[in-house]
């Protein structure tokens, strides 16, 4: 005797080949993508975040190459100090945080030094 097989997702009785797993691939792809909803959740809410400070030091910098500002000022806006895609340790040993073209850099007196980094084509 044969034992039936149901579909992953949705759970029809499958017909066909007896590996077979899913119904159709809707159902396939139903079934990965609630696999992976928690994973790609946080991936979705962390870009989103890049993009806010990524907006915010944009914003802060307007048409300046390099500018100070307040620490205050930026978490006011929602900054996320947490969060960024890349660091620079300069020669003198300061470390620039950048959120991908704009960067910051930590001073004393609870300042920051915004930059933009030059992007070659």
């Amino acid at each position: 005797m044969i034992e039936e097989r149901f579909c992953l997702a949705c759970e029809k009785v499958l017909r066909g080949r007896i590996d077979k797993r899913f119904c159709d691939s809707d159902c396939r792809n139903l079934y990965n993508n609630q696999l992976h909803v928690q994973a790609n959740n946080y991936v979705r809410k962390v870009d989103r975040d890049l993009k806010k400070n990524r907006r915010i030091l944009k914003q802060s910098l307007g048409e300046e190459k390099m500018v100070k500002v307040n620490k205050d000022k930026l978490l006011a806006k929602g900054f996320r100090t947490d969060l960024f895609t890349g660091q620079l340790v300069t020669a003198k040993g300061q470390v620039y945080f950048f959120v991908y073209e704009y960067g910051y850099l930590p001073l004393e007196g609870n300042l920051f030094l915004l930059v933009k980094q030059r992007i070659a084509d």
